[in-house]
């Protein structure tokens, strides 16, 4: 009994669907959309600015949200100055030294010279009272010392000459250039911190909500403003898996939107996933319930309809052989 019930059942509803193929046109019910952009705030700041009120139109390059700038306008400035400094720490390493340095360090060496000169002297007169025994041993340590000490200075005068006249080494300036391009990109993610706090609408589009309120604190993360981007909306639609194979990216089909007389024809951009239930879990007949998002971009003329409208689309005609309908007569006739 409950299998003939069953087999009723079924049949009656081949027949509501074979009605409703014949007597009503295939649609796909949705609404009409715009890409939803969400200008998000990178740091906990307060919004000293909203230039532009909510529900204007706005371009590419428009302000929309200004936050309080003045400490990140500080930290430039100081990554500005170590650029500055790091530029110049290189520029002298290039540079070398300065001729009046040169000139300082050859008059050292001058005196150097001179010092030594008079040293060995010294110890030379020395030597020849210590050999005849006219002078104290002390003394002539002293001035032994003294001539040694004279030479080494001498040298050292001379090794600070050949630096400066010789220049930096080229280890030396690979650190000052390292510490210069350090600096140049402390500089750069500094700017790049200060121009966030100044959001602007990333494409053309409509303002359509401010979460925030002038003078608030907004937490870094959250939205500070939602633009829904595009000059013109699209029909977002869901499609049953019977018509799925049929529709193709690229498709024109008819759109009718609710409150216009003329229809519309768009173009369709598709998802490749079904929205509900996966396909795996289903048997044949049960596919058929299987809905896919897509997407029909509107035509230009269709720039001032606002989003959230209700559309239908009209499909493609159902193809006779569709396995649903297969199912349902095999299991009709049974």
């Amino acid at each position: 009994m409950s299998i003939m019930l069953s087999k009723i059942c079924l049949f009656f509803i081949f027949i509501l669907l074979t009605a409703c193929s014949n007597d009503k046109p295939n649609i796909a019910l949705g609404t009409l959309e715009r890409d939803r952009i969400a200008h998000t705030a990178t740091v906990s700041e307060v919004i000293v600015a909203l230039p532009v009120e909510a529900g204007s139109k706005v371009s590419k390059g428009t302000v929309l949200v200004k936050l309080d700038d003045e400490l990140q306008k500080a930290l430039v400035a100081k990554a500005l100055a170590q650029v500055q400094q790091a530029q110049a720490n290189l520029d002298k390493a290039h540079n070398g030294a300065r001729a009046e340095e040169v000139a300082a360090a050859q008059a050292k060496v001058a005196g150097a010279q001179a010092a030594l000169v008079k040293s060995k002297a010294n110890f030379a007169r020395e030597d020849r009272l210590i050999k005849s025994n006219l002078t104290s041993q002390s003394s002539f340590d002293s001035t032994l010392a003294a001539r040694d000490e004279s030479l080494s200075y001498l040298q050292s005068a001379q090794e600070q000459l050949r630096q400066l006249v010789n220049g930096t080494r080229i280890e030396d300036l690979a650190i000052a250039e390292a510490i210069l391009a350090t600096n140049v990109a402390m500089l750069t993610s500094e700017q790049k911190k200060l121009d966030n706090l100044t959001i602007t609408a990333k494409r053309d589009g409509i303002l359509d909500n401010l979460p925030w309120n002038l003078g608030e604190r907004v937490t870094a993360g959250s939205p500070v403003a939602i633009v829904l981007g595009g000059k013109v909306p699209f029909a977002r639609v869901y499609i049953p898996e019977p018509y799925r194979v049929q529709i193709k990216v690229g498709d024109k089909l008819t759109v009718q939107v609710d409150g216009l007389a003329q229809p519309l024809l768009g173009t369709v951009r598709i998802a490749t996933e079904p929205a509900f239930t996966p396909y795996y879990a289903l048997n044949q007949a049960e596919r058929a319930n299987l809905m896919y998002l897509a997407e029909v971009v509107l035509p230009d003329s269709a720039a001032e309809l606002p989003s959230g409208i209700p559309t239908q689309v009209l499909l493609p005609t159902l193809d006779a052989k569709n396995p649903l309908l297969n199912t349902l007569t095999s299991q009709t006739n049974d």
